[in-house]
C-alpha cells in the first residue's frame, strides 16, 4: 500500500517481532551432532554453515526464540531427539544438493495496529538449518545494505529508523510516502530474488538450497499447497532474503537523493511537498513491480 501525507513521524513502521531467529540470546548447549562427514561438494558456503560449532549456535539461537512447532508436529526437544539419527542423512542429502524441506506452517498473528499478519512457521529442523545458513550468509550481505535500511540488521534498530524519519522532517521535508510491503512478499517472483542472490554470492549449493526453501509448500488446514511465487515470512531466512530484494530499490532511491527509513516491510520517504511525493509514489510502484512476478 502506498500514501502521501503530512507528517510527524513517532515511529516507523512496526518493530516486528518473530520475524525468523535473529534475536541474539543464546540457551543450551545441546546440538545436533554430524557424526559422519559426508563427501565434499565443493560448496564453501554451506559446509561452513554446517560445521558443528554453527550448528550448535544455531540451535541455541532457534531454542532461545521458542516458538511453535511446524507441520511435523515437533518441538525443539523432541527435534534434537530426532536429529540424534537422522542428522547424519539429512547432511548427507543438504551436501549433495538432494534435501527437501517440509512444507511451511501457515499461521496468522494479531498486528498492533489491527487486522492479521500471516506467516509461514518452518520445522524445527528447517529453522536451525535456515538460522545456520543465516549465520554464514549476513556477514558477507549486511555489509552491502543501505544505510537507510534498519530492520533485521546487526546493530541496528526501530529506535534508529525512528531518530533517522525525524531527523529527516526536521530538514525540512514534512511530507512522507508511507509503504507498507507486507502484501508485497506474496508476489515475489522466485527467479528474480535468486538472481539478485546469484550477483552476491557465489556458492551454488547455498542458492540450490535457498531455492529448495522458497519452493517448499505451504501448509493449511492439513493441506498442503505448492508455492511458485512469494516469500512467507517466519522463518530465520526471511528477512535477510527481504533485505537482499528490497536492497534494489533502497539503493535507487540513494541514487536519486531521496531520504528515507525502511524497517522489513515498512518504508518512509521524506519529502518538501505534496507534489513531489506523488511523483515518489509513482515512482516505487514502477521498481517494486519490477520485483514482482512475471505475467500477473
Amino acid at each position: 500500500m502506498l500514501k502521501v501525507m503530512r507528517q510527524m513521524p513517532t515511529q516507523v513502521g512496526r518493530a516486528t517481532k518473530g520475524g525468523g531467529e535473529a534475536a541474539p540470546e543464546e540457551a543450551s548447549d545441546e546440538t545436533c551432532d554430524p557424526r559422519p562427514e559426508p563427501q565434499d561438494t565443493g560448496s564453501a558456503l554451506l559446509q561452513a554453515a554446517l560445521t558443528k560449532e554453527n550448528l550448535q549456535s544455531a540451535l541455541k539461537r532457534v531454542r532461545a526464540n521458542k516458538g511453535a512447532a511446524g507441520v511435523d508436529g515437533l518441538d525443539i526437544n523432541q527435534t534434537v531427539e530426532h536429529l540424534k539419527t537422522a542428522w547424519p542423512a539429512i547432511k548427507e542429502q543438504l551436501l549433495a544438493g538432494t534435501y527437501r524441506p517440509d512444507a511451511v506452517r501457515r499461521v496468522t498473528i494479531p498486528k498492533p495496529d489491527g487486522g492479521q499478519r500471516e506467516l509461514g512457521i518452518p520445522t524445527v529442523t528447517d529453522r536451525i538449518i535456515q538460522q545456520a545458513l543465516l549465520q554464514v550468509l549476513q556477514p558477507l550481505l549486511d555489509a552491502n545494505f543501505s544505510e537507510s535500511s534498519y530492520g533485521f540488521r546487526p546493530g541496528r534498530s526501530a529506535h534508529q529508523a525512528v531518530l533517522a524519519a525525524q531527523a529527516h522532517v526536521q530538514s525540512g521535508k514534512p511530507i512522507v510516502v508511507d509503504v507498507d510491503l507486507e502484501k508485497f512478499f506474496d508476489r515475489v517472483n522466485h527467479d528474480i530474488l535468486i538472481d539478485r542472490l546469484q550477483k552476491r554470492i557465489n556458492d551454488d549449493g547455498v542458492i540450490r538450497l535457498i531455492r529448495a526453501y522458497l519452493n517448499s509448500g505451504i501448509m493449511s488446514e492439513g493441506v498442503v499447497q505448492e508455492r511458485h511465487q512469494g516469500t512467507p515470512q517466519g522463518g530465520p531466512l526471511s528477512p535477510l532474503l527481504a533485505n537482499v530484494l528490497l536492497d534494489e530499490v533502497d539503493k535507487e532511491l540513494e541514487r536519486r537523493g531521496h531520504s528515507f527509513a525502511r524497517y522489513a516491510d515498512d518504508c518512509n520517504i521524506y519529502v518538501g511537498s505534496l507534489k513531489a511525493g506523488e511523483r515518489v509514489m509513482a515512482l516505487l510502484q514502477r521498481l517494486y513491480a519490477k520485483l514482482w512476478a512475471q505475467g500477473q
